[in-house]
Formats: structure tokens, C-alpha cells, sequence
């Protein structure tokens, strides 16, 4: 019976926020598409230094291995984004990559250059994060019920505005939707896969759970910082720069709102 609560709440969890977030970047803020990449970099920098840092350093593990951890995952995440880089031949299109490239034709020299960029560190990030919160849903479930229900819902709500972002980011590379929405639902299911492994490890994987989070942490950092945030870095008007920064607020805004109502039910 616990089993099943768990496989449930995670399933709502992991795949019915990212439907959520699909419904709202791809349904009521469609238009907004290029303010969506001012958005996600709000609400992974957020998720990060508001939700997961905090909740990893909580946890009595001591600051300078989860630093470590931080660096290392960081560093991980630069090399796995050169490899796919360098894989892609990005190289041919670096000589033209700075003038035009900061203009709207950004999104159609990302499909043909430079695609997966920024996709696998979010994904990976992604997938840990979501293993992550499986285990700590399976958690409150095996300590109570209705703290397990609580637990998915506010896992459930602060994906939400998260997801916008990883879509944001795999739209720009990817020439469909679909595409983009059923790679985050698959990274979003490895949350069942994290209650089910929590449900029969729970006590081992406890301890493992502050890294879990810095290491989600680093990829959601630095792809906000290495490949969101350089390509709003352009000149721009006094009202379209005040508009990316309206939307970076909404991004921060949104995990801000999400994380408070969490906190308050808890």
C-alpha cells in the first residue's frame, strides 16, 4: 500500500508537472517564447540557491564537501557540454558566433550548430534532481502518509515553474515540442525510480540525498549562467531590457512563491 502511494505521488510529481509546465510555456505564454529563456534562468538559478543549496546544507554535512561536490559538478557539466560542443562541430560556426548570434537568428543557428547545447547538463540535472525528490517523497511517505501526500504536492509545485525552464532551454535546440516535452517526462519518471529505490534503501540513500542536490544544483547553475544568461547578454533597448529583467523576476518570483507556500504547509 505504501509502495503504491509512493509510485503515485512520485508519478504526479515527476510527469504531471512537467504536462503543467508544457500547458503553460506552450498554451497560455506561447508568445512569450523568447522571454522564456529570461524565465528559466530565473527559475534555475532559484531552484538552486533557494531550494536545493539550502536543503543540502541543512542536512549537517560539512560545507566544504558539498563546496566540493558544487565544483566538481560545475566542472562536470563544462566538459559534458565541450564534448557535446565539440562532438556537434560547433567549432565551424565559432567565428560567427558573437555578432549575429546575439539577435533573434540565435534559435536557428542553435539548431543547426549547436543543438544539444545546454541540453544533456539540464537533463542530467534533471534526472538527479528528480531521483532526488523520489527518495525524499518516498521518505515523508514511510515516516507518515499525509506528510508524503504533502511532500508530492509541493514536489509537484515547485517542478512547475522549473520545467518551464528545461523546456525553454530544450525548445531552443529542438525543432519540436513533442520532443522537448517527452525528454523532460522521461526525466521527470526517473522520480518514480527514485521513490521505488528510496522505498527499499531509504535509510543508505538518506545520507546520499545533500549530494544529490548540490550535484542537481551545479547543472541547473551553470547552465543559467554558461548558456542562458550569455545569450540575454546583448544590446538591447530600455524596454526590452526591462522586460528580460521582469521575466527574470517572474522565474525567481515563481520558485520564491512556490517554495514559501511549501514551507508554510509544512
Amino acid at each position: 500500500m505504501t509502495l503504491l502511494a509512493i509510485l503515485v505521488g512520485t508519478l504526479l510529481a515527476g510527469i504531471g508537472s512537467v504536462w503543467v509546465a508544457a500547458w503553460l510555456s506552450f498554451g497560455v505564454l506561447s508568445r512569450y517564447t523568447q522571454h522564456m529563456l529570461s524565465l528559466a534562468a530565473g527559475a534555475l538559478m532559484a531552484t538552486s540557491f533557494l531550494h536545493l543549496l539550502p536543503e543540502a546544507f541543512e542536512s549537517g554535512v560539512g560545507p566544504h564537501e558539498l563546496f566540493l561536490t558544487l565544483l566538481v559538478g560545475l566542472v562536470f557539466f563544462f566538459l559534458l557540454d565541450k564534448a557535446e560542443l565539440w562532438h556537434h562541430g560547433h567549432e565551424h560556426g565559432h567565428g560567427h558566433d558573437h555578432g549575429h548570434a546575439h539577435s533573434h537568428s540565435h534559435a536557428h543557428q542553435h539548431d543547426h550548430l549547436d543543438a544539444p547545447r545546454g541540453q544533456w547538463a539540464v537533463l542530467a540535472g534533471d534526472s538527479v534532481h528528480c531521483f532526488g525528490d523520489g527518495i525524499l517523497i518516498a521518505s515523508a511517505f514511510m515516516a507518515d502518509m499525509h506528510l508524503g501526500m504533502i511532500a508530492a504536492l509541493a514536489v509537484w509545485a515547485h517542478e512547475i515553474p522549473h520545467h518551464m525552464g528545461d523546456l525553454a532551454v530544450l525548445r531552443q535546440g529542438s525543432s519540436s515540442r513533442r520532443a522537448a516535452i517527452v525528454k523532460v517526462s522521461m526525466a521527470g519518471a526517473i522520480t518514480a525510480l527514485g521513490g521505488a529505490v528510496g522505498y527499499v534503501l531509504v535509510d543508505a540513500l538518506r545520507e546520499w540525498l545533500p549530494f544529490f542536490l548540490v550535484v542537481a544544483s551545479s547543472s541547473f547553475v551553470y547552465v543559467a549562467l554558461a548558456d542562458l544568461i550569455p545569450q540575454l547578454q546583448k544590446r538591447l533597448s530600455a524596454r526590452e531590457t526591462a522586460a528580460q529583467i521582469l521575466w527574470l523576476s517572474v522565474g525567481i518570483g515563481m520558485v520564491l512563491l512556490v517554495s514559501a507556500i511549501a514551507g508554510h504547509q509544512h
